[in-house]
């Protein structure tokens, strides 16, 4: 492969690949991925891509970069889907207003955050992230010394060495939906440290070089501002400072000409976008006829076209990885075969997964597959919504009922079960973890989440013949032509073994382990250093985080909620899945379980109710609220480590961003735990705290305790209240008020038994 060569027209990685749509879609999918929308009326909005955020734009790209891509995009950055808004002028004319327009770009400053920004960054790692975790599925291959190869419809990243000031693009990298919310670049879930090391690998040490311009004067500020407005650019981009109310609307589709304006070879007056013939036929070809809503099936075939989803992903006869990429996938259990490698398939995904799981998915980031070292990116709540729904209302399967098991026949399903798991009968557990535990042989996807993730009809289906739903599956069919092979457990009976699998899987961490896996837990120790260990908990939830200091104190995070929801002194933790931070753990010692509802909220008064977050039951398993923490305002932005490996989380509530970081004290003889938050907001705030719930009473100097813990508080109006959730009694808000920029505050935990 040679150098790239670099495309002038506007790339979207999914139009360049194996995908289902007509011309009329594919432009459809064009004018959400343009914003014609924002510029003109009567056109389908519905999934248009947003405009990047330019707040703290000046932080984070550099002046001469600024000026570059706003005075000629295309040939700054090829394949962008920003027009050119200086079309028809002179050179000198793009020059001086691209320079004043910048001027007022570099205005916007964002706050400093104050988190601890990684200091070993390490270019040969970047290098292998960037071609394992699924980044060259929209960007250019790389050789050896760092050149981009050519590769048709991919977006070029060489532009990004003179773009970013220092360690901006590792900032963008860790958390790319909070200046790009529409998710065309994703978060793949990267560290601090990943992603300091993908920036060091893809722009070198230039962004070092960078040197600062001199500041922009009021008067260059006014004017910028002004040319801002002037060239149109608030249609798209609405900083704080300009509203969109000042933008230029051109002709509404009723009345534009199909081909002049934007849509013509060489547009003049308006803004071009430098498109190709292809793409100029197939806007043309959906403008021809009014905007209709398409069918459910069509709607899907467009939003994974949109998202590039069918690069990874095939769906149908469509979609897939390519040849060209297949040898970028790879896995730590290759001996499971291309399953374990390459993504699973999108064909009848919303028959085949329960909605809530889905949602953990999309949403959420929930994995089932640790050794499939491509990541499931997170395209953030906008870009997804509905897409849930389309799947479940497009997608189907024979129905098929597996009925509860009565008392009598109980027994005998459940042994059945435990025998055909076993060494002693198909033995899944040669190729399956198990609850938790790790298969002797290969490390597949633990078993026991089959009930919480898959529909009952497509698990049924599925075991029957696996090789219909994944060709190529290295899973044996243990029930060919609906006859099982192992005739000696239920009879041989396929449907009574089915239903007995099924229940099992249903019995969750109470269920048995079959003969020949190996059940004993790996017990966590903590020496004179603390430790941290992620992972599912109960005591925690989906995101928990486990601290252990030395000397015996310990707790759980709840990083999806933002709640400390567990303190315990002794043995650190129990854990049942070595699986990457994706594992099962619990405290090795008895446990003080605390609330795990969001911990911060902006109420409106002292009286407002707390809300509280969904439950989930056998009975009732699918997540009422899936979006409940973002709701709400909380927003987890990660961690950072201390030289003495003491963990700080970062998240926010609204605009407020929350650092919290605990330590072990001592007062009055007695071991505590300090919790220490830093808050730093942008205006002046008042937030309520959740500090304590269950049966609490008040005692002297602001301390608060129930029959487990005591807390103490320094500062902050106390709210002692009946709960939110009238089973558990009472709850303790700390009302806050925080000044604009930086403050902290502390309360100690202490406990009783």
């Amino acid at each position: 492969m040679a150098t790239a060569e670099k495309a002038a027209y506007p790339v979207i990685p999914g139009l360049h690949h194996k995908h289902p749509l007509s011309v009329s879609q594919t432009g459809a999918v064009l004018i959400d991925e343009l914003r014609c929308a924002s510029c003109h009326d009567g056109m389908s909005s519905a999934n248009m891509k947003a405009a990047p955020d330019l707040a703290g734009v000046g932080t984070r790209l550099s002046a001469d970069y600024l000026q570059r891509y706003i005075a000629d995009p295309a040939a700054t950055h090829p394949g962008t889907t920003m027009p050119d808004m200086l079309a028809g002028q002179t050179k000198e004319q793009r020059r001086v207003i691209s320079e004043s327009i910048s001027h007022y770009l570099r205005s916007l400053q964002a706050r400093e955050t104050g988190a601890k920004k990684p200091t070993k960054p390490d270019a040969k790692a970047g290098q292998e992230l960037f071609h394992e975790i699924g980044c060259i599925a929209c960007h250019s291959q790389r050789d050896d010394a760092g050149n981009e190869l050519v590769t048709e419809g991919v977006v070029s990243l060489a532009h990004v060495s003179s773009k970013y000031r220092p360690g901006a693009l590792a900032d963008f990298l860790r958390d790319p939906l909070k200046s790009r919310p529409s998710g065309r670049m994703p978060d793949m879930n990267l560290t601090h440290d990943e992603a300091a090391s993908l920036a060091r690998y893809l722009s070198g040490a230039v962004t070092a070089n960078i040197q600062d311009s001199p500041a922009p004067t009021v008067q260059q500020i006014s004017e910028g501002k002004k040319n801002f407005k002037k060239w149109n650019c608030v249609a798209c981009h609405q900083p704080e400072q300009i509203g969109k109310d000042s933008a230029i609307h051109g002709p509404e589709l009723s009345k534009l000409n199909l081909a002049g304006g934007c849509l013509s070879p060489q547009p003049k007056d308006g803004p071009n976008f430098h498109l190709n013939q292809t793409q100029r036929a197939a806007i043309q070809s959906a403008l021809k006829k009014p905007v209709v809503l398409a069918a459910p099936a069509d709607q899907i075939k467009m939003r994974l076209t949109q998202l590039s989803c069918i690069v990874c992903h095939n769906r149908d006869d469509y979609g897939g990885v390519s040849a060209e990429l297949d040898g970028f996938f790879h896995s730590t259990e290759e001996a499971l075969g291309n399953e374990a490698r390459i993504p699973p398939p999108l064909t009848q995904v919303g028959a085949k997964l329960r909605p809530a799981w889905m949602n953990k998915v999309l949403f959420d980031g929930a994995v089932v597959r640790p050794y499939m070292k491509t990541r499931m990116p997170q395209f953030g709540a906008s870009s997804l919504a509905g897409l849930p729904e389309l799947f479940a209302e497009v997608d189907s399967i024979e129905q098929v009922e597996i009925p509860e098991l009565d008392r009598q026949s109980r027994p005998k399903m459940r042994n059945g079960a435990h025998l055909l798991l076993g060494n002693k009968g198909l033995s899944c557990i040669a190729c399956h973890n198990y609850n938790g535990k790790e298969s002797p042989g290969m490390k597949g996807l633990d078993l026991m989440t089959s009930y919480q993730r898959l529909q009952p009809s497509w698990f049924y289906h599925f075991m029957k013949n696996p090789g219909a739903f994944r060709p190529g599956i290295i899973m044996p069919s243990y029930w060919p032509n609906d006859k099982a092979v192992q005739t000696e457990i239920l009879d041989g009976d396929t449907d009574l073994q089915l239903q007995a699998l099924w229940h099992n899987f249903s019995l969750g961490r109470s269920a048995r382990d079959p003969s020949g896996l190996r059940s004993e837990p790996t017990k966590l120790k903590v020496s004179d250093k603390t430790r941290t260990y992620r992972g599912r908990s109960k005591i925690a939830g989906f995101r928990g985080i486990a601290v252990g200091f030395p000397g015996g104190m310990n707790y759980a995070f709840n990083a999806r909620n933002g709640a400390l929801s567990g303190i315990w002194q002794g043995e650190f933790v129990r854990v049942n899945w070595q699986s990457q931070g994706a594992g099962d753990f619990n405290p090795a010692s008895k446990s003080v379980q605390l609330a795990q509802d969001v911990a911060f909220l902006q109420l409106a008064d002292d009286k407002a109710a707390w809300p509280l977050r969904p439950i989930r039951t056998k009975e009732q398993p699918i997540n009422a609220d899936p979006l409940y923490p973002r709701k709400h305002g909380y927003a987890f932005a990660g961690y950072f480590m201390d030289e003495a490996s003491v963990p700080t989380f970062m998240y926010k509530c609204g605009a407020i961003a929350i650092e919290d970081k605990s330590v072990t004290a001592k007062v009055g003889g007695a071991t505590v735990l300090r919790r220490t938050f830093r808050f730093s907001t942008p205006t002046q705030e008042t937030v309520y705290f959740r500090a304590l719930t269950g049966d609490v009473t008040a005692g002297a100097k602001k301390v608060f305790k129930t029959n487990d813990v005591a807390i103490s508080i320094a500062t902050g109006e106390a709210i002692l209240r009946p709960s939110s959730d009238q089973e558990v009694g009472q709850e303790l808000l700390i009302r806050l008020s925080l000044p604009k920029g930086k403050s902290s505050y502390s309360i100690d935990y202490t406990l009783l038994k």
